[in-house]
């Protein structure tokens, strides 16, 4: 009797508990046992002298209550007046992640802390962006009016190309996890095996798009934040999981590779694994040298419109993560691939390095001053 809800007569007629039947009507008795005290305090409600209690009020209760929740959440869905009018349209559960808004930046903005549609698809390119800004958002929050026939056809986009003709063979996978708080991953498909940097979320969908691209041979994960669906992925494409020992939490105990220590290590001859510690303790970046990508993970990023380590959610320490940034003076990249805020592009390493020195000087100037 211990485990039993009142929950659980909500939508049946007739139910049976521990070989008690009970009839669920609005005149309802539940018999039970003196002695069955758990059941008083789930159920609640007055106890007459034969041991009988009346449990009429309590599903009334129950039930009013269970309404009330289904029409809230009923509530959340809807559309956001924010948006225009048209197909698309996002709702009340939006958690303002930025994915769509850098996914199809011409059709959703920032509205009142969330986003909203600012514009309906006027043609097949925004058209296309829109629905895979719907189906990378974390909470499902974007929607359409009529059911998109299309949807099947931009499915098979994912993951999508970063940039064909500069970046080959890198991908953005979509397919954005809530676990991870909408953090966005990447594959990087590589003659020497290829490398999902990140957890999307699991879909078999995109599972199938990964093997036509020839599967992952790694899992890289960044920090202990962005693992979603780690498991998942790594029974379903069968790769190698790497995660720094300092992020290693319970969900994550049985991943096959610990990094130790600071590093730097190897992955191969093209991929360096560098310490960035600072948004948390074992937080680490990939450098895909030949290419000049630094995927950073919630290390760096664009945040609004200016290079950030979005210290609101730092999880260890803003000095430490500082310190990190200035490690990167010393490495060769023109890109970052982040698993949150907007992608960073630089003309060259003089301009990255002048703009991580501008970063640091005017992050490092209040510290000096509040100590």
């Amino acid at each position: 009797m211990a485990g039993i809800v009142i929950d659980m007569f909500l939508n049946l007629k007739e139910s049976s508990v521990a070989g008690i039947n009970a009839r669920v009507d609005e005149n309802v008795v539940f018999p039970i046992h003196r002695n069955a005290n758990s059941a008083r305090v789930l159920f609640g409600g007055c106890w007459n002298n034969s041991g009988r209690q009346i449990v009429r009020n309590s599903i009334v209760k129950a039930s009013q209550n269970s309404s009330n929740r289904s029409d809230a959440l009923k509530a959340t869905r809807q559309r956001r007046p924010q948006n225009v009018e048209g197909d698309f349209f996002v709702d009340h559960t939006c958690i303002d992640c930025d994915t769509c808004r850098w996914m199809a930046p011409t059709i959703f903005s920032q509205v009142d802390e969330q986003a909203a549609v600012v514009k309906q698809p006027s043609c097949k390119e925004e058209r296309v962006k829109a629905l895979q800004a719907l189906l990378s958002c974390p909470t499902s929050s974007i929607h359409t009016e009529n059911a998109p026939l299309d949807i099947l056809q931009v499915q098979k986009t994912f993951p999508i190309p970063i940039n064909e003709q500069r970046f080959p063979g890198v991908y953005h996978c979509g397919y954005h996890s809530e676990k991870s708080y909408g953090g966005a991953s990447y594959i990087i498909v590589h003659p020497e095996g290829n490398i999902l940097i990140d957890s999307p979320r699991f879909t078999e969908r995109l599972a199938h798009n990964i093997d036509m691209l020839g599967g992952a041979r790694y899992m890289f994960l960044t920090h202990k934040d962005d693992v979603a669906d780690h498991e998942k992925w790594s029974k379903r494409l069968k790769c190698t999981r790497i995660l720094h020992e300092k992020d290693v939490e319970v969900s994550t105990a049985d991943v096959e590779i610990k990094l130790g220590g600071s590093g730097p290590w190897s992955l191969g001859n093209d991929f360096e694994l560098i310490h960035t510690p600072g948004h948390t303790e074992g937080c680490v970046s990939l450098l895909y040298k030949p290419l000049k990508i630094l995927c950073a993970g919630d290390h760096l990023t664009i945040w609004g419109s200016e290079l950030s380590i979005v210290e609101k959610f730092n999880r260890c320490s803003v000095p430490m993560q500082l310190n990190s940034v200035r490690k990167l003076l010393d490495e060769d990249f023109e890109w970052i691939l982040p698993g949150h805020g907007r992608r960073v592009e630089f003309k060259d390493i003089k301009e990255k390095n002048s703009a991580l020195e501008a970063f640091l000087a005017s992050r490092e100037q209040p510290q000096i001053q509040s100590s």
